[in-house]
């Protein structure tokens, strides 16, 4: 495989560029991380900057929890406007000049957050939860993250063949569209597989000690571990708001393995964290 690279947004990503951080901000009040969420349209704005300030090369608003392990249903509409008035918000703010993106598995939400200013569409499902998304993302042009997304499961899964197959089959699914797939980001979904066997913890740590395998896919690999359950399952903390030396960890394992972007809560804590990790990676002989 090749030099991975692709503008996303108008932000270089790949092999030849730093590795990139994407900062999250929820304004679903169900989310998993309280630390996370931000309701008031103003604060929206200033918490934007302040990410950006702390080291963010991208920001990802979303409008309602899609933790696989909580039941957090929110109704379409409600989550439209969530990340309409979010990101009216932030584009509205001169002094954020960071691509956005909006995390969303629906279309009509994906569609009306691009026309309020989104810039990149950060689907879950990988293009498979709803049968418009591909179509809008084609014909809005905007770069679109796929993470790995499996209906069902076999009764005792391997990790790396499910995600490879499952993203293999979302740039067929982006392809067919007539998505350019010079604009799709790879994402294995850490925290979103719970197989009946292995344990969900052993599955997120195995792909991360793995994830170089997904290169053979030749696009940009985004990894989120930022607070997830297979952090506390590892390190015995329950509540996410201890979680972020974990974190920190899990986010450096990720860049030493081929990450091209990280998706975290802490932008400002994860930015030194990737460049130690990054520097130590390019020290390996025959790299």
């Amino acid at each position: 495989m090749g030099v991975i690279r692709a503008s996303i947004a108008g932000v270089q990503v790949g092999d030849e560029y730093p590795v990139r951080i994407m900062a999250v901000i929820n304004v679903s009040p169900e989310s998993f991380y309280r630390g996370s969420i931000v309701v008031d349209p103003e604060a929206v704005a200033a918490r934007a900057e302040e990410l950006e300030r702390a080291g963010a090369d991208f920001i990802d608003v979303g409008g309602r929890s899609t933790a696989p392990y909580k039941d957090t249903y929110v109704p379409e509409d409600v989550e439209a406007r969530r990340v309409v008035e979010a990101i009216r918000s932030i584009k509205e703010n001169s002094k954020v000049r960071i691509p956005v993106s909006v995390d969303t598995t629906r279309a009509r939400v994906a569609e009306e957050a691009i026309e309020a200013g989104a810039d990149i569409v950060n689907d879950v499902y990988g293009l498979k939860g709803d049968p418009r998304m591909p179509r809008v993302v084609a014909e809005y042009s905007v770069p679109v993250i796929v993470a790995a997304h499996s209906r069902e499961l076999p009764e005792r899964a391997s990790p790396i063949p499910v995600v490879l197959g499952a993203l293999a089959e979302s740039l067929r699914i982006a392809e067919a569209a007539g998505i350019d797939i010079s604009k799709v980001v790879v994402d294995p979904a850490i925290g979103f597989f719970r197989p009946k066997s292995p344990p969900w913890y052993e599955w997120d740590s195995t792909i991360l000690a793995n994830l170089e395998i997904l290169r053979c896919l030749g696009r940009p690999i985004l990894v989120g571990v930022s607070r997830k359950s297979f952090i506390g399952a590892i390190t015995g903390r329950e509540d996410p708001a201890e979680r972020l030396w974990g974190s920190l960890a899990a986010t450096a394992i990720a860049v030493y393995n081929g990450a091209h972007i990280v998706r975290t809560h802490d932008p400002a804590e994860t930015r030194d964290a990737v460049r130690v990790a990054e520097f130590i990676a390019r020290m390996r002989l025959g790299r």
